[in-house]
């Protein structure tokens, strides 16, 4: 890490912290990443206010060292702030001044990076008894001495290595234990938590999210068995089922209770996960689990059958709010399939749910079951391409949201978008740690141009779906709303600047709502309006969510930069990456502070190099197989833009084109991140996609010549296409 420093030199404005009465949201301290016990992201301080928010500027900053995703709110106690970055590294910090007290990189073995769809990013870290939690992304929980950061001990919290399962949640300490999820449902997993000793490491219990194969023997937990009721008694145990929770745990203290947000089914469609139907218990579900055992108190199943990679994970929020009169303790939760879900958390009790986008996969929920109204003839893609919203990418994701008590809202980022979706017929063998999906994906923005680029027959099954119009009407928004949670109601909505400029939110009993945009900047809002009263350009995406602490009599707010996560060799034109970079820092700010150092604007593009020719026996046959091998294995990666933080393999140079087998096959560059995929491709297959890269090549850089000659941009905009098809 090289940390750079910039003390403010400004004078503190004085301010009172509030009237006096019981706090509510996080103090002085922010003790974990969602600030208090609730993780309501909320905060009591008030010294930063709408009257001198103009004034406030960066107090001092710290470069990660890395160039990845950053979506980790950090930790403040007692003066010290920790937080945690890429695949598992941590950092401490005097909160006042950013002098570096210790950094920790874990050692990681980097093939984990096949299975992890969305970025080797980390969420945060869990302060107890002297101890800093955090996971690597390859699945082991670290111990860190507070003062130090030496590990205090390690512990082996994956299941099976020879799975997809991997890493990229914050730790939750409850009690005794620290729990944790993992990811991967897209690949070959099934899902679990697990609760380890905080004092040894020791695992304490393990409570799996769907059901075994009922040939191996009895479940694990009679709740296990009850959920295998709701499986087809022949589903595809190979592949897993999915359920990965790798978000959305929450340790709730009034209620002793662990609460968990579960995963998405794998393969996507129900129809070849399950064949026969069912619920599939516990995917897309809410639970509820003893931390001392880790037996399920309650669970509420958000989306039954999950056809959509509908996951669960998205943050909660836990509070208390009067309904009918009553005050009742809740869990407010908006996951990805578009509703809002207001539970009782002693009981899993639904309260209210209500949607906040446009859902065509369901009409409604029932307010006495609790069920969806489900609308396959909309959304049911088993017998044909189906545009279903909302998209897989979720109405709500990873990023955190706030609940202001002061004004009753919900504030965070929503996206009302759909995608089409569709699936190759027929079973397929399942694939080790590799992606199981078998679904392609592309979002309404995209669909009306990917029209040409599929078979004549598909687009013109698509261009007769009931949601192609609205799709061509309205393609998708992201915005920073404020919702009321017991009626969906949207107070004020803030668009930002495309579909991937999302970011997680802060609020304040001064009544400030702040957060950032993958533009850099970081913006402060009127909480009641949505006034924007402030705007920072920092030069640097900022998609994680904002936090702020006391130190020495001095309110800051601080926030990790970074573009990365979901989609993340998609780098959007709009964002700072793709103009000036993607430098991960942390930036800390203050009232009175000094401007933010900017990036410089990165080089222009070059034309892509002039290719190898290809090899003698290279056909059309061959360059095709290696495009569909490229999209089965490589593109969810590899974006092929010329500012992905991938690399553009569509300008290797010679040395890279030399080594292709190696890099490919033995692993000669995993050290930077790249697996080896000798256990999935041969020699023969890696040739093929060679031949389809430099037959891509020779095409972009024909293609590039032409503008350049016109005098046109190189970087012209391409489809958004996830796809295993």
């Amino acid at each position: 890490m090289r940390p750079l420093l910039s003390l403010a030199l400004a004078a503190l404005a004085a301010c009172s912290l509030g009237a006096a009465g019981p706090q509510v949201g996080a103090g002085a301290n922010w003790t974990n990443p969602g600030g208090d016990a609730g993780k309501t992201h909320h905060s009591a301080l008030a010294q930063i206010t709408p009257a001198n928010v103009g004034a406030l500027g960066l107090a001092w900053q710290a470069e990660l060292g890395t160039m990845r995703g950053q979506e980790a709110t950090p930790v403040v106690v007692d003066g010290v702030l920790y937080t945690s970055g890429v695949a598992g590294r941590a950092y401490a910090f005097d909160a006042a001044s950013g002098r570096p007290l210790w950094a920790f990189e874990p050692e990681v073995d980097m093939q984990v990076n096949r299975t992890t769809c969305c970025d080797m990013v980390n969420r945060g870290v869990a302060v107890a008894r002297g101890k800093v939690f955090v996971a690597s992304l390859d699945g082991w929980m670290y111990a860190l001495d507070a003062k130090t950061g030496a590990v205090v001990w390690k512990s082996d919290f994956i299941e099976n290595r020879r799975k997809g399962d991997n890493s990229t949640g914050a730790p939750e300490v409850a009690g005794d234990v620290v729990v944790i999820g993992m990811g991967g449902a897209e690949y070959d997993v099934r899902g679990y938590v697990t609760a380890l000793d905080l004092d040894t490491g020791k695992l304490r219990w393990r409570w799996h999210v769907v059901p075994h194969d009922p040939k191996l023997g009895p479940q694990e937990r009679p709740e296990l068995e009850a959920a295998l009721k709701t499986w087809d008694p022949n589903s595809r145990w190979d592949i897993g089922g999915g359920g990965a929770p790798w978000d959305a745990i929450n340790y709730d203290p009034e209620t002793g209770y662990v609460l968990v947000g579960t995963g998405n089914g794998g393969p996507y469609a129900t129809s070849k996960r399950s064949p026969a139907g069912g619920d599939n218990l516990y995917l897309g579900t809410l639970v509820a689990l003893d931390p001392k055992t880790g037996r399920m108190v309650w669970h509420y199943q958000e989306t039954p059958g999950d056809n959509w990679d509908f996951t669960s994970t998205q943050p909660m929020i836990l509070t208390h709010l009067t309904i009918d009169g009553k005050d009742r303790s809740v869990v407010i939760h908006a996951p990805k399939n578009g509703f809002m879900y207001v539970l009782d958390r002693r009981t899993g009790e639904l309260l209210r749910a209500n949607a906040i986008v446009r859902t065509n996969w369901a009409k409604g929920i029932d307010a006495k079951t609790g069920r969806p109204l489900l609308n396959p003839a909309e959304a049911d893609y088993t017998d044909g391409p189906k545009i279903v919203f909302p998209a897989t990418t979720g109405a709500r994701n990873w990023h955190p949201a706030s609940y202001d008590p002061a004004t009753g809202l919900y504030v965070g980022a929503v996206l009302d978008m759909g995608n089409l979706i569709f699936m190759t017929p027929g079973q397929k063998p399942a694939r080790a740690r590799a992606l199981n999906n078998d679904a392609a994906l592309i979002f309404t923005p995209d669909v009306k141009a990917a029209l040409d680029t599929l078979p004549a027959p598909m687009a013109e099954a698509v261009r007769r779906l009931p949601a192609y119009q609205e799709a061509l009407r309205d393609p998708g928004k992201a915005q920073i709303r404020a919702i009321e949670p017991l009626t969906g109601k949207t107070v004020w909505a803030a668009d930002t600047l495309g579909w991937q400029d999302r970011g997680g939110v802060l609020t304040t009993a001064s009544g400030l709502t702040i957060h950032g945009g993958v533009d850099g900047r970081l913006v402060v809002r009127e909480t009641a309006t949505g006034k924007v009263l402030k705007e920072i350009q920092t030069g640097t995406p900022i998609m994680a969510a904002p936090m702020t602490f006391m130190a020495g009599g001095v309110q800051y707010i601080a926030v990790a930069a970074g573009w990365g996560g979901g989609g993340y060799p998609f780098v959007p034109r709009y964002s700072a990456a793709y103009t000036r970079g993607n430098m991960n820092r942390l930036l800390v700010f203050r009232l009175g502070g000094e401007a933010v150092p900017i990036p410089d604007l990165l080089p222009p593009i070059e034309v892509a190099p002039e290719p190898p020719a290809q090899a003698a026996d290279v056909t059309a046959e061959t360059i095709a197989r290696g495009q569909g091998l490229f999209f089965n294995n490589c593109a969810i990666c590899h974006a092929n833009q010329p500012r992905s933080i991938t690399p553009d393999l569509r300008r290797m140079q010679p040395g890279t084109h030399e080594l292709f087998r190696q890099i490919v096959l033995e692993g000669a560059l995993v050290a930077g991140g790249m697996p080896r995929w000798n256990d999935v491709l041969t020699p023969g297959d890696a040739d093929a996609i060679h031949a389809y890269l430099i037959d891509l090549q020779g095409k972009t850089r024909a293609d590039e010549l032409a503008k350049q000659k016109a005098g046109k941009p190189l970087d012209g905009p391409s489809l958004t296409i996830l796809s295993n098809y």
